[in-house]
């Protein structure tokens, strides 16, 4: 049907003449009683979101669920076809839900991407689910590339582009130096939207030889790294001598002179750009200048203002975002660039989309047997959406026809349906950005009413409030609802009653004659149901005296008085209020039954008192002013801190206590509110003054607290609201006499330092503690849980001691007990620890290997015995080392023995990252805080055969007019038994498309071929892999060309057409390229005699300017060792790509590096490493790497950029 037919008079007439026959839609009551034993056609519950990206390390999960009565049996389509589930065991359906999950390890992701729908169905109907597009995620490597070194002017821009590999979703681009740090980005340096780093104007500093571009893809948590840039930046000064050494093999930048110049816009460029984005998404405007002074940008929007709570500016103000855009931010966006010497402007025009938006969506539809209904799907868009119908995931062109159904544009009107006849219709709208998909069930039923409302509800209300009582009903047709009152008076449509739709009643004014018994009747034409509510009108609450208007002195009190009158059945609560808000926590506001009282008033006392009555049906307030005034004056009154006491004296002296008595100061005018007793030992701290103790101002006596052996002096300081009083004069000396101490030494604790000691220590009392003199330490232990004496030694001045002799690692009990010339101390409390420990003395037993696939291997041992581990356990230490490959008959002797740590009382572990196709020797040690235990016996396993890795190179060794050969290398790791090689090649045409691609399987033993055939002039993808019985390996690509034809046109007179003329190109001659070789050659050796005979001979510093400019993938590499935590280095077969040089990845996950020591993508390959219960690989590899045995140069390790990724990512 035309979605652009206009709206006939004469149908819309006929459509509200049908709509007035209409029945409203009958809901679904929620209450699972009623559901029960009603039929329903199927409901989609959950489902995927409609673009669904996946991990491959992770099986597919497609989320379909759906209800219905009876329940719903679900079908798959995928690409528009039948998904037949049975046929592929990888793939299982949950019982109960229609839920795919796909495993896809040991299998080809790709193999399952595609566009899926589900769909539910019973009896009643079929629901449909959205066209869920699953796509495997990707991080496709760098395209390999040799950056040349950059020469730039100081004061110029410049553009260091990073052009990320297109991975799915797109990565995160962020730049980093070879150190693994962020890169500094400021109002000067900034990185675009795109991933560029962009200069302004570089400077002196701007010069280093690793501007390094990463790309984080999140799907895969793989990092990859573009080759670094190097950046030189030079002055006027020193240009001619380093534009002579960069002469041949660097680029150089002066695009203006060194200088201030005016803004330029770098990033959009011309005068004006567009931009589109759609509704609801967020708009992102960029504007990057160049100039010297460094440019400061700004934003407006022409004609209107900039929406400041979804707007917000990034990256020094050169990004503006705005979020969930709507039509209104459509417009031209001004961005202006300006430093001191003048300014530019950009405009972007700003084009506001919409993917299909709903305005109002189909609703479920009930339906009784000769009612009629309407569906309606209301959307929007733009462009405006197309809509299609479909029933029970049928199109309605092309369901059966039904004479009762009508369709007319986004309207389904459905006329006097029938018994079975319930579907389950589909709106689908859209447009070129998206589409909406809805269900909708009409279900024909026919039940008998149900009153929903809780029987003898008792409704309580207000006199002259409206009061509503509720009867919701459930029936199919829909009931009608008649109201009684006291059983006996029909209530009709009128004052003071309203019968609302949904069968509520309503009394517009409730007053007490209204109060009784109400019934409520549902009937249609299958029955009738009743339902009896009460109704109870209670008076209202009143405040019959209210707070009146005050004007009160400062220091005095106010009352407000709010008494109220309610209903006898209702208890009220009264809340008061001051200016809206809650009262002040202060003891001077006093809240009673009816009246609130503020004493000792002040200036911040004034405002606004609420008082509110409430009740659970109603409330009541009132409000009055209160003024605060000046008091009567008085003369001014001076406050001072208050003297210092005076004639201290010590009377009722005992061993433990003496009374303090003084004589106040003089308060000046201000109550003393506390004094102060302090002492001073003259024994143990002479001259510090401590606090003992206080007292109330209202006090002069002090009862204190002694300790014993202290030389006491005392003093008091009084304290009034102006502060504290100076120290009195000290007391008379007081020294109390020795005794036992009253503690004994804290923080007791043991530990063993060697196999066969135990180091006791303890924190010793202070000379104020010892409570005499003679003070030491008596230090008691015994082994425990052994039948035997406490061992006992007394030290002094010591604050450990160390028991000698012990076996290893057993527990003891020990205590400390301070004693003086007194007397002991009381009962120490026991404390247990731990003697030494010493290496384990058994090496774990029956160790096995369980080798899971050519990568992975479980180790199974037998743990010791708790007695041999002589300490706490730390875990076993699994020892391995790749002796050899299966084809290979002598062990490698510089392979790294690699180690992995399995924490706790462990008997199996994991061994991630086996070499394919190997021998591997491995034992075992356990592990305590001692160090290790004796090894166990030697076991050696071996790993199947893996798919190898790549060829070690492919290049292009001849080219012809229709011909192409080509020579390659094999793999570096066979990892099994080489079966052959796969070549594809494709044609790629002038629009950069690729043409059908050609496969050519190769023996095992060829490393050359020729491709006969072709065609003259045209580019060629070639893609080769190696392969074992395993499958085939990663590609390595190269791209070739045929060698060129002319074609000339010339006019036959015979034919009268143009006949083409073939012809070489004398460029493809071989003489012709020798002969330009000779000529380059001889200018280069003229150029080398002028530069000599400019110097007059003198030595150019070469070997120098060679040294600082080294080719950064020949550089000594770092040998710090690290790994990546989570982040790993991929390489996907099935990108369009090559790898970049120094990426490689081989089939154990460990990343190699053939040249560059700026590759990210390394890992150690020994050390340490620690696994999770579940035997997860959380440690670390360290080591040295082997030799690549094609490329002859030696690799090295790089540091580990962990930790810098995590904090800039």
């Amino acid at each position: 049907m035309d979605r652009n037919r206009k709206w006939e008079p004469g149908f819309g007439a006929v459509l509200l003449i049908l709509m007035s026959h209409v029945t409203s839609a009958l809901e679904v009551p929620l209450d699972p009683k009623v559901l029960e034993g009603l039929p329903q056609p199927p409901t989609i519950t959950l489902q995927s979101p409609k673009d669904y990206i996946f991990d491959p390390r992770e099986n597919i999960v497609i989320h379909c669920e759906a209800k219905g009565k009876p329940q719903p049996s679900f079908l798959w389509t995928r690409n528009g076809t039948h998904f037949d589930m049975e046929k592929d065991s990888k793939v299982l359906m949950k019982p109960g839900s229609g839920t795919l999950v796909i495993d896809i390890s040991g299998e080809k992701a790709e193999a399952y991407e595609g566009t899926y729908q589900c769909a539910a169905h019973n009896e009643h109907g079929t629901a449909l689910s959205n066209n869920i597009v699953i796509r495997q995620s990707r991080s496709p490597l760098w395209s390999k590339e040799r950056n040349e070194a950059i020469v730039v002017q100081m004061g110029v821009s410049l553009v260091l582009q990073c052009r990320p590999p297109a991975g799915l979703p797109p990565p995160v681009i962020f730049w980093m130096d070879n150190n693994f740090q962020k890169l500094p980005l400021d109002k000067r340096v900034s990185q675009a939207l795109n991933g560029d780093l962009y200069f302004s104007n570089v400077l002196p500093e701007d010069t280093r030889s690793d501007y390094i571009c990463y790309a984080r893809f999140p799907h895969t948590q793989t990092i990859q790294q573009k080759q670094p840039i190097s950046v030189n930046v030079l002055n006027m000064e020193t240009m001619n001598e380093t534009l002579a050494a960069f002469y041949n093999v660097t680029d150089f930048y002066s695009d203006s002179p060194e200088g201030e110049r005016r803004p330029g816009f770098m990033l959009p460029l011309g005068p004006s750009s567009t931009k589109m984005v759609l509704r609801g998404e967020t708009l992102e405007l960029e504007c990057i200048a160049e100039g010297l002074p460094t440019p400061d940008i700004s934003w407006q929007k022409e004609g209107g203002e900039l929406p400041s709570s979804r707007m917000s500016y990034h990256n020094f103000k050169k990004t503006l975002k705005i979020s969930d855009v709507n039509e209104a931010d459509g417009g031209n966006y001004r961005c202006t660039a300006t430093n001191k010497l003048g300014s530019a402007d950009h405009i972007i025009k700003v084009t506001v989309k919409a993917a299909p938006f709903w305005i109002s969506a189909p609703r479920n539809l009930i339906l009784a047997p000769n009612e009629t209904g309407i569906l309606t799907c209301r959307v929007n868009g733009e462009p405006k959406p197309n809509v299609h119908w479909f029933v029970n995931g049928v199109p309605m062109d092309n369901a059966p026809e039904d004479r009762s159904r009508k369709v007319e544009d986004d309207t389904v009107i459905l006329s006097s349906v029938q018994t079975g006849s319930s579907a389950v219709y589909q709106c689908n709208a859209s447009n070129e950005f998206g589409y909406l998909m809805a269900n909708a069930f009409v279900s024909v039923l026919a039940e008998p009413p149900r009153v929903l409302t809780p029987s003898n509800q008792v409704y309580k209300v207000i006199t002259n409030n409206p009061a509503l009582l509720h009867c919701a009903s459930f029936g199919s047709p829909i009931p009608t609802i008649t109201w009684f009152k006291d059983s006996q008076i029909s209530i009709k449509n009128g004052d003071p009653y309203v019968i609302h739709e949904n069968g509520t009643l309503e009394i517009n004014v409730a007053q007490p004659l209204n109060s009784g018994k109400y019934t409520c009747i549902a009937t249609n034409n299958l029955g009738i149901k009743e339902n009896h509510v009460s109704l109870e009108v209670k008076e209202p609450t009143r405040i019959l005296k209210q707070p009146e208007y005050k004007v009160v002195q400062r220091g005095m009190s106010a009352v407000f008085e709010c008494k109220v009158k309610h209903d006898p059945s209702l208890i009220p609560t009264v809340i008061w209020l001051k200016d809206k808000g809650e009262l002040p926590d202060d003891e001077r506001f006093e809240v009673d039954t009816d009246s609130l009282t503020i004493k000792d008033i002040r200036d911040d006392d004034e405002g606004t008192y609420t008082c509110i009555m409430n009740t659970t049906l109603d409330q009541d307030s009132a409000s009055a002013m209160l003024t605060v005034v000046e008091a009567t004056p008085t003369p001014a009154i001076v406050y001072e801190k208050p003297d210092p006491p005076t004639d201290l004296e010590l009377t009722d002296q005992t061993e433990r206590s003496v009374q303090l008595t003084w004589t106040p100061g003089d308060e000046h005018n201000s109550l003393t509110q506390n004094f102060l007793v302090q002492y001073e030992d003259l024994l143990h701290q002479p001259g510090v003054w401590i606090n003992l103790t206080e007292v109330a101002g209202t006090s002069t006596t002090a009862q204190l607290q002694l300790s014993p052996y202290v030389y006491y002096s005392f003093r008091v300081l009084a304290r009034n609201e102006v502060g504290y009083s100076g120290p009195s004069e000290p007391s008379s000396q007081y020294r109390t006499n020795p005794a036992a101490p009253d503690e004994n030494p804290s923080d007791v604790q043991g530990v063993g330092t060697e196999p066969n000691n135990l180091v006791i220590s303890w924190t010793p009392l202070t000379g104020f503690q010892s409570n005499g003199p003679g003070l030491e330490y008596k230090v008691l232990w015994k082994q425990k849980d052994v039948d035997e004496e406490w061992s006992s030694k007394s030290v002094a001045n010591l604050s450990r001691f160390v028991v000698s002799g012990t076996p290893t690692y057993v527990p003891y009990e020990f205590k400390v007990q301070a004693f003086n010339d007194y007397g002991s101390g009381p009962d120490a409390e026991v404390v247990v620890g731990y003697s030494g420990e010493d290496v384990p003395l058994s090496a774990p037993d029956s160790v096995q290997v369980m080798v899971q696939n050519s990568t992975l291997a479980e180790v199974h041992w037998e743990p010791v015995s708790s007695p041999s581990v002589q300490g706490k356990l730390q875990g076993y230490k699994v020892y391995y080392r790749r002796l050899r490959g299966l084809h290979e008959t002598q062990e490698q002797a510089d392979q790294q023995e690699q180690v992995l740590t399995f924490s706790g009382n462990r008997s199996e572990g994991r061994l991630p990252g086996l070499q394919p196709y190997s021998v591997y020797n491995l034992f075992v040690k356990v592990l305590n805080n001692k160090g290790e235990g004796p090894s166990s016996l030697n076991t050696t396993f071996e790993t199947p055969e893996g798919v190898p890795g790549p060829p070690s190179f492919l290049n292009v060794v001849n080219f012809g007019l229709d011909s192409l050969t080509l020579e390659w290398g094999p793999p570096m790791n066979n990892n099994g038994r080489l079966a052959g090689y796969t070549l594809i090649y494709q044609a790629v045409n002038n629009t950069g498309e690729l043409g059908p691609g050609k496969v050519m399987t190769l023996q095992a033993n060829k490393t050359t071929v020729t491709l006969d055939s072709l065609d003259s002039s045209m580019l060629y993808k070639l893609y080769l892999s190696a392969r074992t019985i395993k499958g085939s390996g990663p590609n390595v690509s190269e791209e070739a060309s045929t060698v060129m034809e002319t074609t000339r046109i010339q006019p036959t007179v015979e034919t009268g057409k143009a006949v083409p003329n073939r012809q070489v190109d004398i460029a493809t001659q071989g003489w012709f390229i020798g002969l330009m070789c000779a000529i380059a050659l001889l200018i280069l050796v003229l150029l080398i005699v002028c530069f000599i005979k400019r110097n007059k001979g003198g030595k150019y510093p070469v070997k120098e300017k060679e040294d600082a400019h080294q080719d950064p993938e020949i550089q000594p590499m770092k040998e710090d060792d690290g790994t990546f935590g989570e982040y790993r280095s991929m390489e996907s077969d099935t990108e369009d790509h090559k790898p970049l040089k120094g990426s490689r990845t081989p089939s154990n996950g460990t990343v190699r590096r053939d040249e560059s020591d700026d590759s990210l993508v390394d890992y150690g390959e020994g050390g340490d490493g620690q696994f999770n219960e579940d035997g997860s690989f959380i440690g670390q590899y360290s080591g040295k790497k082997e030799k690549d045995t094609h490329e002859g140069n030696e690799s090295s390790e790089a540091p580990s950029p962990v930790n810098a990724m995590n904090s800039f990512v």
